[in-house]
């Protein structure tokens, strides 16, 4: 009589050894945090913007304002769900579950630690779900296809202002995630992989930066030092693929009503609302674990030489990741939203060619220096360079031109001679009746 025996995964088991109610469990807690850290993260908004506008902010659900956002969660769900006339049901009711379901799939990659027992068990896990030789090009293409979903919920509204919203998403997306992914090409280079895992291993060693033999100055190994310029740019496209202030073109409340979410309400406007703070959370976490060394813990934690086993790490992890949270609500509560051609004029003509030549600088440094201290000195050298030259760039003197000066007449203009109101003519403009008399002079010859 055989008898079922469950495997157990040793403390160096790789991925794709775990039983199958680890993964599910692994599953489930990931699932459950997200959805904790996006109500921590409303509260907290609303609790650091008040603060800064020198507001009171939610305070009266729970301590302090904690159960403000499960309050309101409870008001979505119980609302009414309205669907307006003329809109592609199909697609209006597919585009938010399109939006949420990618935000939840991107942290599959995300390591949260190392390998650790599971507590009143004798078996081992890694703290990450799963990973893949291209764990960084999954992230970002199932971030992408979130994209699709604000595109396809502006376009089935049938609403003017939604329409709007959903095409300026579709261009935010082409234009900062090209600047997005240039900005991790770098890291690929120093790093040999696009694993996750493989990309924080790569980061866990201190490093020291050697003013050609005259003196060292150490550094830890964290990708955000010795890339600096790519972790700029990456950071500055994450708030743009993220469609957060003072990149909200696609809401734009002020001119748009709230974009392609005009014509949304009850949980439908929830799992849009949902899956942006878990993108929040997303783009967060990749920069954590691509430029901040992951799960590892910062100087002068990293003394003590239990920082980096057990369950620590993942305390390191959701504190650099709540720091780039908070870059988000400073942001939103300092900088005003920018103007549609200061936007791309950021992604097309600042961002992106600075990417190029940054990693140009690095495939060479890579290439022709093969010594480590002679790497770190001449990339040194080139991320000023290329801080200069985006410097340079921004404050550049644009050339304005001058205003044409509107004609004065003896005799009064009148904007409603035609039947429809109408500016006033310009200098080096014709006004009508010149305009007439040539096309009569035209029509002679």
């Amino acid at each position: 009589m055989s008898t079922l025996s469950i495997p157990l995964a040793t403390p160096d088991a790789g991925f794709g050894q775990d039983p199958w109610w680890v993964v599910g469990l692994k599953v489930l807690l990931v699932f459950v945090f997200l959805v904790v850290l996006t109500l921590f993260n409303i509260w907290w908004e609303r609790r650091v913007v008040a603060r800064m506008q020198h507001r009171i902010g939610p305070n009266v659900h729970g301590p302090q304002g904690l159960l403000q956002s499960l309050a309101d969660g409870m008001k979505l769900m119980f609302k009414e769900d309205l669907m307006p006339k003329g809109v592609d049901k199909f697609l209006y009711v597919l585009a938010p579950v399109i939006v949420s379901i990618p935000a939840f799939l991107t942290f599959a990659v995300i390591p949260f630690g190392p390998t650790v027992k599971i507590p009143f068990t004798d078996t081992y896990t890694r703290l990450q779900i799963t990973d893949l030789p291209v764990s960084v090009l999954y992230v970002m293409a199932v971030a992408s296809i979130g994209i699709y979903g604000i595109v396809l919920g502006g376009w089935s509204s049938n609403s003017t202002y939604s329409l709007l919203g959903g095409l300026r998403s579709s261009a935010q997306m082409i234009s900062y995630e090209v600047a997005m992914g240039l900005a991790l090409v770098t890291v690929f280079l120093f790093a040999g992989s696009m694993s996750t895992s493989e990309i924080v291993a790569a980061q866990g060693s201190n490093q020291s930066i050697s003013f050609f033999g005259a003196f060292d100055i150490p550094i830890p190994g964290w990708y955000a030092f010795l890339l600096f310029p790519s972790f700029v740019i990456y950071v500055i496209s994450m708030v743009g693929e993220t469609n957060r202030a003072p990149f909200d073109l696609p809401e734009a409340e002020g001119e748009l009503v709230a974009g392609f979410l005009t014509e949304y309400s009850s949980m439908k406007y929830a799992m849009f609302f949902l899956a942006e703070y878990i993108n929040m959370a997303t783009v967060s976490a990749l920069a954590t674990t691509l430029f901040l060394g992951g799960w590892r813990a910062p100087w002068p934690i990293s003394i003590w030489d239990g920082a980096n086993s057990g369950y620590w790490p993942v305390l390191w992890f959701v504190g650099k990741m709540m720091c780039f949270i908070f870059f988000y609500i400073w942001l939103r509560g300092t900088l005003p939203r920018l103007r549609y051609d200061q936007f791309m004029k950021l992604g097309w003509k600042i961002l992106i060619p600075v990417s190029l030549g940054w990693i140009l600088l690095v495939a060479t440094v890579r290439a022709v220096g093969r010594e480590v201290e002679f790497q770190r000195n001449y990339l040194l050298v080139a991320a000023g360079i290329v801080a200069l030259i985006a410097v340079i760039t921004m404050f550049l003197p644009q050339k304005k031109t001058p205003e044409p000066e509107a004609v004065e007449t003896g005799e009064d203009f009148d904007p409603f001679a035609g039947g429809y109101p109408v500016p006033p003519p310009l200098v080096g403009t014709p006004s009508s009746s010149e305009t007439d008399s040539r096309s009569k002079e035209g029509s002679r010859g």
